[in-house]
Parts: C-alpha cells; sequence; structure tokens
C-alpha cells in the first residue's frame, strides 16, 4: 500500500446515518509514514495543535483497515489530549479498502498476516512517536477493535513498557497456526499491562464461555485485567458507521476507557 484508504471501506457500505465525524478542529491530523523493519508503512496520526509531548495511544484497526471510523477514533482521542496514531498493518498483505466483503478480506489479507510482523510495527510506532518530539511514551497506552482487540491483548503480554490496554470484542480462544502462533487465553500468565477487554453478550463470532475461559486463565494471575460483558450486545457495537452500533455500550465502553487509562498511567 502505498497510502491509506480514503473515506470507509467498500465492505462496510453502505455507511449508517448515525455515524460519528469528529472534527479537526484544534487538531494536527492527517496521514504520516511509519519506518519500520523493512521499510515505511503508512498511519494516521491526530494529536492537539499545541503543547506536548502528550500521552501516546496505539488505536489498531478492525478487519476493514485504517479507513475513516479508525481515523475518526484517533481525532476523538487527540480531542482529549492525546497522540494518537493508527499504523496501517496490512499494509504489506494489501488493500483491504477495495475488497467487497469480510470473508475475501480475511482469506485474501489478514489470514497472511503474522503477528510477529504486527508486533514490531506497533513497537516502530511507539518508537515513531517518542521521537517525533511530540509523544510521551512514558504513557502509553493501546486499545483495538475486533480484529485489532485479540491484538491489543498479545500486546499486552509483548511489550513491558505499555501501561494499558482496552480491547473491544477481539477473539480471546482459537487455533493457532505458523502465522497466528497465540490466543490471548494463551499468553494471560504473560501479560504485563492491565487489560480491560469489552465484549457484547450476543456476538456470535465470541461464544460468552470463551470470556469465561479467559476470565478464568486471568484469575490464575496477579494481573488486574477485567473484561465487562453488556448483556443482548452485538459484536461491533463501537462500530457507529455500521447497523452492530449501540449507542449505551459504546459510550459506556467509551467512559470506562477514558478511566481505565487514568487510572493506570496511560493518560
Amino acid at each position: 500500500m502505498a497510502g491509506l484508504a480514503t473515506g470507509f471501506a467498500l465492505a462496510v457500505q453502505p455507511i449508517s446515518s448515525q455515524t460519528v465525524r469528529t472534527d479537526e478542529r484544534d487538531l494536527v491530523a492527517g496521514e504520516v509514514r511509519i519506518p519500520v523493519s523493512d521499510g515505511e508503512v503508512p498511519a494516521y496520526r491526530a494529536m492537539p495543535a499545541t503543547g506536548g509531548p502528550f500521552p501516546v495511544v496505539l488505536v489498531v484497526q478492525e478487519i476493514f483497515g485504517v479507513h475513516e471510523h479508525i481515523k475518526d477514533v484517533c481525532r476523538r482521542f487527540a480531542k482529549l489530549g492525546y497522540l494518537a496514531v493508527a499504523p496501517e498493518l496490512f499494509a504489506r498483505q494489501g488493500d483491504v479498502s477495495r475488497l467487497s466483503n469480510a470473508q475475501e478480506i480475511v482469506a485474501k489479507v489478514v489470514s497472511k498476516v503474522p503477528d510477529a510482523q504486527v508486533m514490531s510495527d506497533l513497537d516502530a510506532t511507539v518508537a515513531w512517536a517518542a521521537a517525533s518530539g511530540k509523544g510521551n511514551a512514558d504513557k502509553l497506552g493501546i486499545t483495538g477493535f475486533c480484529w485489532g482487540g485479540r491484538v491489543v491483548w498479545l500486546y499486552a503480554a509483548h511489550n513491558p513498557k505499555l501501561k494499558a490496554g482496552v480491547a473491544w470484542y477481539g477473539r480471546l480462544v482459537g487455533q493457532a497456526n505458523e502465522l497466528q502462533t497465540q490466543y490471548p487465553v494463551d499468553l494471560a500468565a504473560s501479560i504485563k499491562a492491565p487489560v480491560l477487554g469489552l465484549y457484547g453478550g450476543s456476538d456470535e463470532g465470541i461464544p460468552l464461555n470463551t470470556v469465561e475461559q479467559m476470565r478464568s486463565a486471568l484469575r490464575t494471575t496477579n494481573n488486574p485485567s477485567q473484561i465487562i460483558v453488556y448483556p443482548d450486545t452485538p459484536h461491533g457495537f463501537h462500530a457507529d458507521y455500521r447497523p452492530s452500533y449501540r449507542r449505551g455500550p459504546a459510550q459506556d465502553g467509551w467512559r470506562r476507557l477514558q478511566a481505565w487509562f487514568k487510572q493506570y498511567g496511560a493518560a
């Protein structure tokens, strides 16, 4: 990928009338390039126009890539005083924004993305934010949605400098392979930063028994990670541009996220 997608991914259209659009007033927002181990990847960055250095938050995409919704989430964080950055973690494998459905996206791109590459790219993004002079990497948080929710749990086990994470409906249990070598339930004992998991009680892709497996695994550790389940709530409940959006759980989750980051030093 030479650059980020414009607008919303093809697979999620038509866009809901409830879609939130956060303005860029008093922000610096737009595409940047992140140096990584084998070149550069595009990313979206948003931060306040004045001041700094700011707490850094990594925003990890759904399977639809860094499209308009993920950019908007970055702007929401910037309005709260963060340097928020969303690297395009599928950049080497392909542009998902032009694929027409989720099954095609997973088969052609997402299934080919190695976890090790994702961890390395996120580390590079943190280093870029710190080197910019505008990011305070001592106050580092991460949040992610769907595919990115799983990544949050993995990154909390990977980076000992992470202060806190919030995972929105990321898969907890799965079949490992040579690219996706472990799932969150396998890493519970290795999680170094507290993660708040936000899940839907009627999520057909993440059964409640797998949520309970993760809770059970976490109870065997001294880590203060928690999982909240919203009853009668589907997958993708934060995605205001899709029919799955549920305003109450989405807004409650966003409030919990802010409090979690503040409590654990990522704000």
